[in-house]
């Protein structure tokens, strides 16, 4: 299957060098690319990819506002581009429904190797930077219980607790001593009762919600 990609980004060089990449892959095809948020929301309206590519600082709508857009009327997932030295949105973008992000420095193979993730419905957790950076952003924001939380098996909240140390389901299911189908089931239930979207939305509400610490 051909996976669709958007990306969006106000430098024309960064755009099209990415675009070029992606391109050249045989199960990718680039159906639009935009230069600011506007843009990018109407390419995604217009061509419903699986993945737009977005940048956070442009001009007229930034990223996180586009993203916002994107996650709240289609099934688009967002993978955005940063700088990790110099941007502080890159948490607001996670909750605005993001799956994750990639430097601007970022090496081929990990540029497609992200966009094959994302487009599988997963999300880019392993990387080390993640949790840096939302160990920081969550530390400075006053926890609060999210709506649905009390909702929650004892089971599911666990297994909450264990996605927001970054476990994958195979992990999960090797420290609940039960199959990986059966953790499929916990992640799924818990993900609608939570209205969350994916495995990065669930790391931030288990830092948020206390059961996991900044560091911890």
């Amino acid at each position: 299957m051909t996976i669709s990609v958007v990306v969006a980004d106000d430098q024309e060089l960064v755009r099209s060098g990415f675009a070029l990449i992606l391109d050249t892959q045989a199960d990718m095809r680039v159906v639009a690319e935009a230069s600011d948020g506007f843009a990018a929301i109407e390419a995604v309206r217009a061509h419903r990819p699986q993945v737009l590519l977005l940048d956070i600082r442009m001009p007229g709508m930034d990223g996180i506002e586009a993203a916002r857009v994107v996650c709240g009327e289609t099934d688009t997932r967002v993978l955005m581009l940063t700088t990790f030295d110099q941007d502080d949105y890159v948490y607001d973008a996670l909750c605005a429904g993001a799956s994750g992000f990639l430097l601007k420095d970022v090496r081929r193979d990990d540029l497609v190797r992200a966009v094959q993730v994302v487009a599988d419905g997963d999300s880019l957790l392993a990387p080390s930077v993640t949790r840096r950076l939302i160990d920081d952003m969550v530390s400075r924001r006053p926890r609060q219980a999210p709506a649905g939380l009390d909702l929650l098996t004892a089971r599911e909240r666990e297994t909450l607790t264990l996605l927001g140390r970054g476990l994958s389901n195979a992990e999960i299911a090797a420290a609940f001593v039960v199959s990986e189908h059966t953790v499929k089931t916990h992640v799924s239930n818990l993900f609608a009762k939570l209205g969350l979207r994916d495995r990065v939305q669930a790391v931030i509400t288990a830092y948020e919600s206390g059961l996991i610490r900044p560091g911890g």
